[in-house]
Parts: C-alpha cells; structure tokens; sequence
C-alpha cells in the first residue's frame, strides 16, 4: 500500500526561472473550477457513505452485515467483494486514518473468522447476529468458491488497481492459490474450481477467475502456473472439447452481471496469452491463443449479430444459438461486455470491435437519460430504479470513453454521465445510506471513477470536505488544476501513475471490469513544466506521484498548468 506520509516537492523551493509562464487556457481553468464542485460534493458524499456503514459494523468482530433487512451475516460475494472495498478506497480518498483505526481490521477479522478447517484460507459466510460464528454447520463448495471468487474479482482487484502492493493484494493471491489447489471438478483439460452444478453460478466464477488469472500472471512476476490454471478454464469455454462454447453452446447467454463475467475473462486472458507470447521462450502461450483465435472471435461476432438494440446497447439474455432475445431489458453492464471488444481490438486489431463501441456511447446523450436500467420494485423505493443500475451503466460509459476522448462521435457521453451522476446520487439518504444493501458500495465506486475523471487523477491530501479540486487538459494537452477551500490549507497534490503497469504490471492498459481508468499519468523519469501565476519550476514524475506540497488560502484559489 502506498505510505501515508509522501516524499515532498515544495513549489517555493524550486529554481524559479525568469521567463514568464505561458498565458493559461481560461476555458480549461473555468472547466477546473466546475469540475471542483463536482468532485467535492462527490467524495464528500463517499465520506458519509464510509461512516454510515461503518457504524452498522458489528462491536464484537468489527465486520459489517450483507444487507440491514434480512441479511444479519457477512459474506465474501456480497459484503466482501461490493461493499467493503469501497469503503476502503472511500477511507484512502477522504480520510486515511480509518485505514489504520478500522478498516485494516476488518480484513483481519475476515482472513481469521470466516475460514474453514480443510479450505484452507477460502472464505464462507459469517453469522454476525444473534451469535457470531460460521452461518452454516457444513461447507458446500459451490458457496465458497462463489463467495472467493467474488471476493477477488469485485473487491480485491479493484483495490490493488489503485492501492498497488498492499495486505489486500496479499489476501487476493491466497484466495487465487487455494480455489485451485482445492479445484475438484473435472473437465476434459484437468481440475477446475466450477461452483458445483449450477451451470449459472459455474459461468460466472469461471469469468471471475478468469479475470483475476488473466491480471496476477503479471503481477506474481510471471509465474506460469496462473497461465496453466487459466488454460483449464479457457480450454472449458472456448475448444470444441469443452461443449461449453458461449455462443456455440449455451442455450442462453447472459450479457449483464451475474453472466457477462465469462466474455470479459475469456478476452482478458486471451490478451495475456497474446502478450505472454511474445516474450522469449513464450511459443506454448502463442500457440495456445492461436488455437483460441477462431473461438473467441465466433463468441464476439455473434454476440455482434443477435445481442445488440438499435442503438448497439446490448439486451440481458439472449439465445445465441437461435438469435431469440430471452430478456430485451438492456443490460447496465453493456460496458463490461465491450471491454472484451475493445481488448481483443488491441489485440488482433480487428476495427469492427473497436467500432462496435461507438454506437452505444453515441446514443446515450439523446435517448437514454434517467433510463431505469434496474428496476427494483421489490427492494428499491428510488422513483428510476435502484441505484446500482446507474452506477453499472455509468461505470461501462466512462471506462470506454476514457478510450475515445478525441473521437467526437462520442463527445456527447460526458453530458449524460454528468446528468446521470447526479441521479446516482440523489439516491442517497440523509444518513449516507444509499439503499442498505450490499450494493451501495458500487454508489462508491461509480462516485470514485467519476471523481477521478473530474480531477484527470490528481488527489489532494488530507481531503477535507471544504476542499474543491478540480483539473481539465486543453487541446494540446496541458493540464489544468484548480485547488480551492473555504478556509487555509496546506498539503499535497498527487499526480497519478500509469497504474496498469506499476501496480499491476501489465503491458497494455486494456479496459477491465471495475477498472479505475487512467487520465494524466506522470512518467517518474520524465521531467514537467508546473506553472503557477507566479512560480515555473521543472518536476519530475516521480516527484509528481510523490506529493507536490501546496497552500491555499480562502481568497484565492490556487491554479497550476502541468506540461510534459
């Protein structure tokens, strides 16, 4: 995880040079100041997320509950991996020492109390009320290799994209390790962890595992032994052996949540297999995507031809056999299905994927404002829906306009996620609750993207709730930052990293499923201009990504232009 306390580039102790600063884009500047507004109400709102379910925790284990109807237990698909990372990354944003003070516990208690003995570190559920202690007397596996690989793929990969190295990515890597170590199910290509015989279920943890292979191949150092789980799995899904083809041999494939995990892991691993290949003494893994080539573009083709609506958004479930639509209710998670396409475009550089995109991102603005993409009249009172429809398809919008931000078909999307963010958060009680569930972790997340989006990823340390940071690039790409606050304050702006590949270690950014998308990024070994009215000084990346110490007094906020 990153140290609390960060190496300081002071802007008054730099060589102030005696040429004056360019004139700044006043147009860029104004967009800034707005976009201040717009990140302080959302991370404040993040903050009041945080504390909310923090004080739903449970005194004794500190662990919060799945939901606060029905639900009095914690689990790893549910709690776990959509609501307690959220508040971890709400507590990085807006208030570090809950870290430390509350939320580092909460994995401890979780890694002791929720594991089984003969499952090694897997994690099953965990009664918090009326007695603390496992909720169910036996293990099934189909449980606990779902709550795992939940646990991994929306929780914990989420985390380490942002926060790098940390005792989270720790808890990842033993949950990755033991699902396969304990794997029993049979297929034609060895062992896999399927959750017993819902073939639902199956999909989906398989897509979860997938992704996570896909991912910690790189980030382990290129241990091998993850490419060879992952081949079990991909082997299952896409040769003809397996019968378990997506569009070859399901009766219904599922293009939202809860299904569309497969598409994503299977182009997520292909991706890997590509750039693995190409890596000396990578022949086998350039083979075996070779092999994968055919199947996975039958997969993306088809789903091209039967799946979409007019407007290229695609439907919940289709039948890709007969090109019978099951559900025609569009899927939120349309953009979880397009980061496959867009991948396997880097990939294999087939346009008409990376084209499918443009379509849906196209049409939003005009047709699709305060769309009810989950209704939920069983749960949710919200007039639209419930909130986690929103914050899917607003998640699916960004992560691939951040691909197409100089394609002016698409520039129309950046107004319907701003209305739309604001129906996202008009979901949110006094109380910081968003709908008690689970689900109002994704509120957080959605809230985090889009704050990041807001200030080009640029973060301010301490937060503090009358603080506004906003930034915008001008044309030829100078970024432009405004800090400004109610009353005096001193601390540190943080540039971000290209993540994907220091965190990660990935070769190439290609789109993931709650990815938080990369903006500005600062090179540690290039060299940048920062220019204030009165102050022009170069800075390194590194001390960018470092923490740039800063002040800023009521009367006048503080702009910067930063240039390569």
């Amino acid at each position: 995880m990153r140290p609390a306390s960060f190496a300081l580039a002071a802007l008054a102790l730099l060589t102030l040079r005696s040429t004056a600063a360019p004139a700044p884009s006043e147009a860029a500047f104004a967009t800034a100041t707005a976009n201040g507004a717009l990140v302080q109400e959302g991370l404040n709102r993040c903050n009041r997320y945080l504390h909310a379910w923090l004080a739903t925790a449970e005194p004794t284990t500190g662990l919060i509950p799945r939901n606060l109807t029905d639900s009095p237990y914690w689990n790893g698909k549910d709690s776990a991996a959509d609501n307690y990372p959220f508040m971890v990354l709400s507590a990085d944003f807006t208030e570090r020492p809950l870290l430390a003070a509350k939320l580092r516990p909460m994995l401890d208690a979780e890694r002791k109390l929720t594991v089984r003995p003969g499952w090694l570190r897997l994690t099953d559920d965990y009664a918090l009320r009326p007695t603390p202690g496992l909720r169910q007397p036996t293990p099934d596996a189909a449980r606990i290799f779902f709550n795992s690989a939940e646990y991994v793929k929306d929780g914990l990969l989420a985390l380490t994209e942002w926060l790098g190295p940390s005792p989270w990515s720790e808890r990842l890597f033993e949950l990755v390790d033991d699902s396969f170590a304990l794997a029993a199910v049979d297929s034609p290509f060895g062992q896999i962890p399927l959750a017993g015989s819902d073939k639902a279920v199956g999909v989906e943890v398989s897509g979860d595992y997938l992704q996570a292979l896909a991912r910690i191949y790189w980030m382990s150092g290129r241990d091998e032994k993850y490419l060879r789980w992952g081949m079990r799995l991909a082997d299952n899904f896409l040769l003809p052996a397996g019968k378990n083809h997506p569009t070859r041999d399901f009766a219904t494939l599922r293009l939202r949540d809860h299904g569309c995990e497969i598409v994503s892991g299977l182009c997520e691993f292909y991706a890997t297999l590509h750039y693995a290949g190409q890596l000396p003494g990578g022949r086998e893994w350039a083979e075996k995507k070779a092999a994968y080539q055919p199947h996975v573009h039958e997969m993306l083709d088809r789903i091209l031809a039967v799946a979409r609506n007019p407007d290229g958004l695609l439907y919940n479930d289709v039948n890709p056999r007969t090109g019978a639509i099951v559900d025609a209710k569009l899927s939120d998670s349309w953009g979880y299905v397009f980061d496959a396409y867009y991948t396997v475009f880097l990939v294999d550089g087939t346009a008409a994927y990376r084209d499918a995109l443009i379509a849906p991102l196209a049409a939003l603005d005009q047709n699709y404002r305060g769309y009810n993409w989950e209704p939920r009249p069983d749960r949710v009172k919200f007039p639209s829906g419930s909130q986690d429809g929103y914050a899917d398809a607003i998640e699916s919008a960004l992560n691939l306009y951040n691909r197409f931000t100089t394609e002016p078909r698409v520039a129309s999307v950046t107004a319907w996620m701003d209305s739309e963010i604001k129906t996202l958060w008009s979901s949110q009680r006094p109380d910081g609750l968003i709908e008690g569930w689970h689900g109002d972790g994704n509120f957080a997340r959605t809230t985090i993207m889009y704050c990041l989006w807001k200030t080009q990823g640029v973060t301010a340390q301490p937060w503090r709730a009358d603080l506004r940071l906003g930034a915008a690039r001008d044309a030829a790409g100078t970024l432009h930052v405004v800090l400004s606050a109610e009353k005096p304050w001193t601390g540190h702006l943080i540039f971000d990293r290209p993540r994907h590949a220091e965190n990660l270690r990935l070769p190439v950014d290609w789109p993931r499923i709650n990815q938080f998308p990369e903006w500005f990024t600062v090179q540690a070994k290039k060299t940048y201009s920062v220019q204030s009215p009165s102050v022009s000084a170069s800075i390194t990346g590194a001390q960018l990504a470092a923490g740039l110490e800063i002040s800023v007094s009521p009367a006048t906020p503080r702009r910067l232009t930063v240039t390569p």
